[in-house]
């Protein structure tokens, strides 16, 4: 009765028109964790400077998906996303109804939904003025001082380390080295640096490891912009990926299309199709120059729900 009356409280916990930091992340997920005690908030590692790498689990089943945001420092409107639809879906299973058409009961009960809300705090942190101090600082001034084309700090999209930690994982590094090379991306930047070596930052490790302690089916990861859906890497092909691409593109009426190869190596989602021949989806919301205005948001959110939703649903019972 308690979780039932506490899912009636008509104030929403998650913002969805502010600019994001860790610790508002922090505060959020502690006044969700108090509404809906089923939420299980956990944490991943720590980020360069120690900020925690938080994980919410929602739902109990066998069936393990995951999705995250935030990786890209100035794409940090992706974090409210998933927070906005874990806020949904945790007032639909209190009160006993149905999230967008779907029982919550069979959700809760089938899946269990990770969510990795902010993978790049320190990142973000600095886009969104939480850092505008000290030797972090300083380094991060320093490193953009040697790309003076990218504006400082709207422009930042790596770790606070000058990496691009979607360009950290195992899965043709060589040739995403050898791309941002030649595009002049040598050495640390505010973005597209590819680091010494795959996994060499804390955060990329944290979200490999997280994923190597898991079976997840599905993964989802949220960038801006460009309102398109990338779902290959190279010629792998999982089962029911192409489909699951065509629901997606139907229910946001974002493009579907095959990842540019400028930009084709090295991501997570391509390290989790090479690894597990599972369906993975990178997502690219929004339009226009990032970081996209807040005032985006609710479009964002309405196209993205059943894409959320679905990342669940729209796979095949045989996989669970």
């Amino acid at each position: 009765m308690d979780i039932l009356r506490q899912a009636k409280t008509p104030e929403d916990i998650v913002p969805v028109d502010v600019p994001y930091t860790s610790s508002l992340l922090a505060r959020i997920l502690g006044d969700l964790a108090d509404r809906y005690p089923f939420i299980e908030i956990g944490e991943a590692g720590n980020s360069v400077m120690g900020r925690r790498l938080y994980t919410i689990r929602l739902g109990q089943g066998q069936t393990e998906v995951f999705y995250n945001a935030s990786f890209h420092a100035n794409e940090w409107i992706t974090t409210p996303l998933l927070l906005k639809f874990a806020e949904e879906y945790a007032k639909a299973y209190a009160a006993g109804e149905r999230l967008y058409g779907v029982h919550t009961s069979f959700l809760y009960e089938n899946f269990s939904l990770y969510l990795m809300p902010m993978v790049n705090p320190d990142g973000v942190d600095l886009v969104n003025g939480e850092i505008d101090g000290g030797a972090y600082y300083e380094l991060a001034k320093r490193i953009s001082g040697d790309y003076p084309a990218i504006p400082f700090p709207s422009g930042w999209k790596a770790n606070i380390n000058g990496v691009d930690l979607n360009l950290q994982f195992p899965a043709g590094w060589e040739n995403a080295r050898e791309i941002k090379y030649e595009q002049g991306f040598t050495s640390p930047a505010p973005r597209d640096f590819v680091g010494t070596a795959p996994l060499s930052q804390p955060e990329s490790i944290a979200v490999y490891r997280f994923t190597t302690q898991h079976e997840f089916r599905l993964i989802l990861a949220y960038h801006t912009q460009g309102e398109v859906i990338y779902w290959k890497y190279l010629d792998y092909n999982p089962r029911q990926a192409a489909r699951i691409a065509r629901y997606f593109g139907a229910v946001s009426g974002y493009e579907v299309a095959v990842t540019p190869v400028a930009s084709g190596y090295a991501g997570y989602k391509d390290w989790f199709i090479q690894t597990y021949n599972r369906p993975g989806y990178t997502i690219e919301v929004g339009r226009g120059e990032n970081p996209l205005p807040v005032t985006q948001f609710p479009k964002i959110y309405e196209d993205n729900k059943r894409i959320l939703l679905g990342g669940m649903t729209q796979l095949d019972p045989e996989d669970l």
